[in-house]
């Protein structure tokens, strides 16, 4: 754990948005999943391995009231602290790893671009989805390298989904909703191929077929 820690500190701490391949000036998918959802302005939504990602700056504009950003890395965090100025102490700030995360309320979304595809064990995924089910009230969007994606992200090995295996992993406590892939272009100019899935919770949809 702390070795993935001190990774992710020294990558936030060496390195700038336009030398990381993350970087997303304006996060359309993201933001076009949350809002299909329909959520009230008051919405719990946390942003999982938010890192100094931009769509904390987004969901605030568009007036969500409850947000927010986890990541493993104080610098990252700090950074889009920072970029907000006075809007950061509208948003709740979590310094951990998600798999020592310990949600203490429901989240109406639950939002996870590029965070997912780096457990690569069955222990982790595992731990992921427990805290995941867990978490969640309703709604979840993640976001992972296809199989037509990059097999390594920061120096680091990550785990590509299909769709159908994607479904599948989260099937125990997840229905699908819909999937779409797209290239996410890099600062320097090279493409990446993502898988984006959105999923409603089963006890949830349980409910409204009851």
């Amino acid at each position: 754990m702390e070795e993935r820690k001190q990774h992710w500190e020294n990558i936030y701490g060496h390195k700038q948005p336009n030398e990381v391949s993350w970087t997303q000036e304006v996060p359309e998918t993201s933001m076009k999943f949350i809002n299909s959802f329909n959520l009230p302005k008051t919405a719990k939504i946390i942003d999982i391995g938010g890192g100094d990602s931009k769509l904390v700056d987004f969901l605030v504009e568009e007036g969500y009231q409850n947000v927010t950003v986890l990541d493993i890395s104080e610098k990252a965090l700090e950074r889009a602290k920072t970029r907000l100025g006075d809007k950061a102490d509208q948003v709740t700030w979590i310094a951990s790893d998600v798999l020592d995360f310990v949600p203490e309320e429901k989240y109406e979304v639950w939002h996870d671009r590029a965070a997912f595809h780096f457990l690569t064990t069955t222990d982790q995924i595992a731990n992921y989805l427990n805290t995941a089910e867990n978490a969640v009230g309703k709604n979840m969007v993640i976001g992972t390298f296809s199989e037509n994606g990059p097999l390594k992200c920061s120096g680091l090995p990550i785990k590509q989904y299909s769709e159908a295996e994607l479904q599948a992993t989260l099937a125990k406590g997840f229905e699908k909703i819909n999937c779409i892939t797209e290239d996410h272009i890099t600062p320097f100019g090279t493409t990446q191929n993502f898988l984006f899935c959105s999923f409603l919770k089963r006890e949830v949809q349980q409910k409204g077929q009851d």
